[in-house]
């Protein structure tokens, strides 16, 4: 393809796309599937299914996983660390809404007539 050319877009492109099995994902994080099913038990994460019933994780749920990971590595209980990083998501979407809102100033009020 030509330098600035669009690029088609594949489902490896995509931080949704469930492309890993739980085996894989587990041996990429450096845990066991039992801790991955441990956080789906948590509904910190949801895997995707395969026409066959197995669990396929994307990028975004190892990114998850791994800060899971992080924490239960330093001595949090693993239901702590699944509210930590639910908490924390929370905490990042309220910013972005809070950034958003201030660079686009006060909405105008409304004059109704007396």
């Amino acid at each position: 393809m030509p330098p600035g050319s669009p690029r088609a877009v594949t489902p490896l492109d995509d931080d949704d796309y469930p492309a890993y099995t739980m085996g894989r994902a587990a041996d990429m994080l450096g845990t066991t599937p039992a801790f991955l099913r441990a956080l789906g038990e948590h509904r910190l994460i949801t895997p995707l299914r395969s026409e066959g019933g197995h669990r396929r994780y994307s990028r975004y749920q190892l990114r998850i996983a791994a800060r899971a990971r992080e924490l239960v590595d330093q001595g949090t209980p693993i239901e702590a660390a699944c509210r930590i990083i639910v908490l924390e998501d929370q905490l990042e979407e309220a910013q972005r809404i809070n950034e958003q809102m201030r660079t686009q100033g006060p909405e105008p009020q409304s004059k109704t007539p007396a």
